[in-house]
């Protein structure tokens, strides 16, 4: 069964950085055939191309699949947004994408957010997105956000979160507002894969640490958006989904915070 964490988004979802050119395509078109539905891009990934093509290529309609993809920050000036994301539209060979997220607020807030938020909105109202949402954003982002579109509702907002750096702050807020998390990241760039705590957690339920991370994010309501090119690692990834943590697994998991931030540029927002 697919667990859905918002209203038509699977809970589990493929990340498609890097996954460019014919072998990119290849790995994507694997990752549909072993049941992602959930697939996520952005516009400074460069596999916008890669994902139009393996969708088609699988031979489902395109009702079967939930696609992602992000403005990015070169795209975010007034009268950028909507043009950025009909050309998205048109190399993702789709009419309206499921859902449309600000990749980073404005580089050391160079553009005001009004800007480019009330843009986002007018890629709603245009139809040119079921939902629109946001990456990367602080409290602070979301809740002035909020007061820019009014009645037009933030569905979620994609930030790094993974057993190293469960962000809580940011994700309880969200949570609060009515804002979804999506995880990018959630194996920590790989590192959970060698934890002793993750693997005593999965040993009994022959579950590997990965999947312990992936399970404990999910089994919080969050999407998780890991990425690979590998099948086998995909289908490891998709897998987490049949494991159940107890309350005691979870409280030792919560333990394992450290701050551990992978993605922080120099010109982003200052983190909660």
């Amino acid at each position: 069964m697919t667990v859905q964490h918002a209203p038509g988004m699977p809970i589990m979802g493929l990340g498609t950085y890097g996954r460019r050119g014919s072998d990119g395509q290849a790995a994507i078109e694997a990752g549909i055939a072993i049941g992602y539905r959930h697939l996520d891009t952005a516009q400074d990934y460069d596999t916008e191309a890669q994902v139009g093509a393996a969708w088609q290529a699988s031979g489902l309609g395109r009702d079967a699949f939930f696609i992602t993809t992000k403005v990015a920050t070169t795209n975010l000036d007034s009268g950028k947004v909507v043009p950025s994301v009909e050309r998205s539209l048109e190399t993702l060979c789709i009419d309206q994408a499921d859902l449309v997220l600000i990749h980073w607020p404005a580089p050391d807030e160079r553009i005001p957010l009004e800007v480019y938020v009330e843009q986002i909105g007018e890629v709603f109202t245009r139809g040119l997105a079921t939902h629109i949402g946001v990456s990367n954003f602080t409290i602070a982002h979301i809740d002035t956000s909020q007061r820019i579109l009014g009645d037009i509702p933030i569905f979620t907002n994609q930030v790094e979160v993974h057993p190293y750096l469960q962000n809580r702050k940011l994700v309880e807020h969200c949570l609060k507002v009515g804002v979804s998390i999506t995880c990018y990241q959630p194996l920590a760039h790989g590192d959970v894969a060698t934890d002793q705590v993750l693997a005593e957690i999965g040993e009994p339920l022959g579950a590997g640490a990965d999947q312990v991370a992936l399970a404990y994010l999910m089994q919080q309501g969050l999407c998780v958006i890991p990425s690979s090119a590998r099948k086998d690692r995909m289908q490891r990834n998709f897998d987490a989904q049949k494991f159940t943590l107890s309350d005691t697994d979870m409280a030792r998991i919560a333990q394992l915070d450290r701050g551990e931030r992978h993605i922080d540029p120099a010109w982003g927002p200052d983190w909660d």
